[in-house]
């Protein structure tokens, strides 16, 4: 079989795989449907749906965790609160390229900011009687969506594609004033859109989340990665910019996935504002004994589903963090080669006809980096995905990320090579003749 696929044999595909509809697939479907493509034409196709990180891991976090296995932390059990030199650096990293303070005691680490995302809006939803859901800035990251689902929990979203600046304090009131949202997520820069909110935008968010009483999880898993201004020196503005200059009620997650290629060790911290943390409430007193946001978090909400992070991962991630602040790692970087990847391929796309969906932050362009999202003419989810699947393209449709807009994401991380580049405009010229004919 050779490219572009017979949409006989897609279908025949989907239908094994007990898929009715190719635009409401998850990441995993999407990329086990295109890997069975390619394995059946006998063709490489181009990966653009992983997000995944394309850059080698950081050698001093390995060494680290080498020296920790050594020592042999695989026989103890890791304190729930976190590895005490972990929470010091993870800190001072936040002062260097946030510009924020944390409290060390506020700083926990996590099995990937998957499951800080998750801890908080389990707890967020039981706060307060009738503070019961969860609100989406959307597009964004798929399973922060699927959460609540699998936990019971009532959420909803919005696409932010019309409400930038002051059109965004008014959408965002409309749901607060209602008095039953708990809790705010969303990511900065954003996955899969790439957008970043401008510091006006987090103002506001910051504003309503006070005058609401509304938790904010804020998802930073490409910090410093907005590569329109450098944010790669310590404890020097620009700073990467956060909801918590704004308000006190907030908590950010910090992924070591991306800013430092160490996502097979599934290590992150979750950053718990000093107010917030201390905050008690008595919904929480009442249930469990213990009235303090920070206490609830660690001892009940996050002991109870894992019971602390690989031990010998935090010693890698507290290592690569202090080698950031100290200036011995420049991770900004080592991740700026994202941001050539997307310029290159998003020329490749122009070329072939396609447009950015989500183009621009207010009047600025949106940064060249880790995802960006781009659609073809009036195609829509389903027919876009089925013809790019055909010409050896694999990537997610927008539908998934709460976007009402038709396109895809694309992810840059696994184009590496030359060669990579030119399959990829070989495949876009052949989808151009496909939906064309």
């Amino acid at each position: 079989m050779k490219l572009p696929v017979s949409q006989k044999d897609l279908e025949k595909v989907l239908g094994e795989m007990g898929i009715e509809d190719v635009s409401r697939t998850t990441i995993r479907q999407c990329s086990q449907l295109g890997s069975i493509l390619e394995e059946n034409s006998g063709e490489k196709f181009s990966h653009l749906e992983f997000g995944i990180p394309g850059i080698p891991a950081c050698p001093i976090g390995i060494e680290a965790q080498k020296k920790a296995l050594d020592a042999g932390v695989p026989s103890i059990y890791p304190s729930v609160h976190g590895l005490p030199e972990l929470k010091q650096n993870a800190s001072t990293f936040v002062k260097a390229f946030i510009g924020i303070d944390i409290n060390p005691k506020g700083i926990v680490p996590t099995v990937g900011s998957m499951q800080g995302s998750m801890t908080s809006i389990l707890l967020c939803s039981q706060l307060q009687p009738g503070k019961d859901t969860i609100l989406y800035i959307c597009p964004g990251f798929s399973p922060h969506g699927r959460q609540p689902d699998l936990l019971g929990i009532k959420n909803i979203f919005f696409d932010i594609y019309e409400y930038r600046a002051e059109k965004l304090r008014d959408k965002l009131e409309s749901y607060f004033k209602q008095g039953n949202i708990a809790a705010i997520l969303y990511s900065n820069p954003n996955n899969p859109a790439w957008i970043c909110l401008t510091e006006e935008e987090l103002q506001i968010i910051g504003e309503l989340a006070t005058k609401y009483d509304v938790v904010v999880l804020e998802d930073m898993a490409y910090l410093c990665m907005d590569f329109r201004k450098d944010m790669s020196v310590p404890f020097q503005p620009p700073y990467q910019s956060t909801v918590a200059r704004y308000t006190d009620n907030y908590v950010i997650f910090l992924s070591g996935s991306k800013i430092f290629s160490y996502a097979g060790e599934r290590i992150a911290v979750v950053c718990i504002s000093d107010i917030l943390y201390q905050r008690e409430y008595p919904a929480m007193k009442k249930r469990w004994g213990i009235g303090r946001f920070g206490d609830n978090f660690i001892l009940n909400y996050l002991y109870v589903n894992t019971s602390g992070a690989s031990h010998s991962a935090q010693y890698a991630l507290s290592e690569m963090m202090k080698a950031a602040v100290d200036g011995r790692y420049n991770f900004v970087k080592e991740l700026r080669n994202y941001g050539l990847r997307a310029h290159r391929s998003r020329e490749i796309f122009d070329a072939n006809g396609f447009h950015l969906v989500y183009d621009k932050d207010m009047e600025q362009t949106i940064s060249d980096g880790f995802f960006y999202t781009v659609g073809y003419r009036n195609l829509g989810n389903r027919e876009l995905l089925e013809a790019l699947l055909r010409c050896g393209v694999i990537a997610i449709p927008l539908n998934t990320t709460g976007s009402g807009q038709a396109g895809i994401r694309v992810c840059v991380s696994r184009l590496l090579t030359d060669e990579d580049f030119t399959l990829l405009d070989e495949h876009l010229k052949l989808f151009v003749k496909l939906v064309n004919t």
